[in-house]
C-alpha cells in the first residue's frame, strides 16, 4: 500500500478542537474589540474621503456579527469609529452568512465578497460598501516609516512571495490527496472504480 501525502488535520478535526476550547475571557474580548477599531480608525485615517463619509453618519451605529462574535461601532463626529454599546439598537446590522471558517477564508482569498445579511440604514448600509470597497490599508507605507522603504517593500516582497507559495502548496496538497485518494479506493487497482 501506498502511503498517503502528507496532509493537514481534516477541517473536522479542527473544528472539533476550535469548537472545544472556553471562550476568552471578556476583558480579553474587550480589549481586542478595542484594538481592532484602533487598527480601522488607523486605516480609515489614511482616507480622508473615507472620513468624510463616516463623519455624515455621526451617531449612527453598526452591530455586525459572525459566529457569536459581536461587533458594535459608532460613527464618530471625527470621522472615525467607535467601539458602541451593545445595549444600543443599531441603524444597520450586518451578519456574515457563511458559518465555516474555512469557507470563509477561501472566499476572500479568492478574492469574493463574503455572503452577508444587511438590515436597517440604507444610506449607512452604503456607506459601509463604499468603504469596503475603497479604503485598504498599505501595509507596505506603514512599515517605510518605521524601518525604511528599502526593507519594508522587501519585507512586503517576501510576504507576497510567501503567500503565493502557501496557496500553490495549499492547492497541489488538495490535488495530491485526491489522486492518492483516487488510487486507494476500493476497486481502482481493478479498473472498476468509481469515477
Amino acid at each position: 500500500m501506498t502511503k498517503p501525502p502528507f496532509l493537514f488535520p481534516p477541517v473536522e478535526a479542527l473544528r472539533g478542537l476550535a469548537g472545544g476550547l472556553p471562550p476568552p475571557p471578556a476583558w480579553l474580548q474587550s480589549e481586542l474589540r478595542n484594538r481592532l477599531v484602533l487598527l480601522l480608525n488607523h486605516v480609515l485615517m489614511q482616507e480622508p474621503q473615507a472620513m468624510d463619509r463616516l463623519r455624515r453618519q455621526q451617531g449612527k451605529t453598526v452591530h455586525a456579527a459572525w459566529n457569536g462574535v459581536d461587533l458594535w461601532w459608532q460613527a464618530s463626529a471625527a470621522g472615525l469609529l467607535a467601539v458602541a454599546a451593545p445595549s444600543v439598537e443599531p441603524d444597520l446590522r450586518l451578519r456574515l452568512t457563511e458559518a465555516s471558517p474555512w469557507s470563509l477564508a477561501q472566499a476572500v482569498l479568492a478574492g469574493r465578497k463574503p455572503a452577508v445579511d444587511i438590515q436597517g440604514d440604507v444610506q449607512l448600509a452604503a456607506e459601509v460598501a463604499w468603504l469596503v470597497d475603497n479604503v485598504r490599508w498599505d501595509v507596505e507605507e506603514d512599515l517605510a516609516r518605521l524601518l525604511g522603504d528599502a526593507a519594508a517593500h522587501t519585507l512586503v516582497g517576501a510576504a507576497r512571495t510567501l503567500a503565493g507559495g502557501l496557496k500553490g502548496f495549499a492547492a497541489s496538497a488538495v490535488d495530491r490527496a485526491g489522486a492518492w485518494k483516487a488510487r486507494t479506493a476500493p476497486g481502482a487497482a481493478d479498473g472498476t472504480a468509481a469515477p
